[in-house]
């Protein structure tokens, strides 16, 4: 599988990311500039604890988001200027190409590693400039609870400037995901999620099949 973006793509994500952003420190994310894209298999948890969406309403990541569900997960900080508005940008490319299976079978997730800042309103205004319909959760709460759900999916980090462009892939019901590491191409993406929807379905329709043998 090839997850290597064109330069035109690179310099297009690049140019999304940048529209909307206003001068920021040269410290941001430091050592983590449009690094090659690359893959790997994790392991998850989903801390059970209480965060919160952009309207304010009270969210269980695994119980409220995940279960039964394709999840393309992005980490991201409103202040950021550089790597999470192109992150953002990708997983709304993701979105337009899935269209009307975001908010039933697919669920985006972009969880604010910058807790103390970004507030529901500021989450909420930060997501118009990506978001293309329903679906797309984006998510804060306590220090504790961010830091905990972070550990759980592998992407806390000690420094939120040194958060690495990061997207996980991965089925709701199960812990074995797939990390994908820098400006991956939106269509990759795609593809993962329509692999694992494959065999979503193929599994639900095995445990239909047994229930139904005499």
């Amino acid at each position: 599988m090839n997850t290597y973006p064109s330069c035109a793509l690179m310099i297009g994500l690049l140019a999304l990311g940048a529209g909307p952003a206003q001068a920021h420190s040269a410290d941001e994310h430091a050592g983590h500039g449009p690094a090659k894209p690359r893959l790997e298999a994790t392991r998850v948890t989903f801390a059970d604890v209480p965060l919160t969406d952009q309207a304010g309403k009270p969210i269980r990541l695994e119980k409220d988001l995940l279960a039964n569900k394709i999840v393309v997960m992005g980490f991201i900080y409103t202040r950021c200027t550089t790597v999470c508005p192109v992150v953002s940008s990708i997983m709304g490319k993701v979105q337009q190409q899935l269209g009307g299976r975001v908010g039933t079978e697919v669920q985006l997730v972009s969880i604010s590693v910058d807790p103390l800042r970004d507030d529901p309103p500021r989450l909420a205004a930060y997501a118009r400039q990506f978001q293309h319909g329903p679906g797309w959760s984006w998510l804060t709460g306590s220090s504790q609870s961010i830091t905990a759900t972070l550990k759980g999916l592998g992407s806390w980090s000690p420094n939120l400037l040194q958060h690495p462009p990061l997207i996980l892939v991965g089925d709701g019901n199960s812990p074995h995901w797939t990390r994908y590491y820098g400006f991956t191409d939106p269509a990759v993406l795609v593809r993962e999620v329509d692999e694992l929807s494959s065999l979503h379905r193929k599994a639900r329709r095995t445990v239909i099949a047994q229930d139904v043998q005499p």
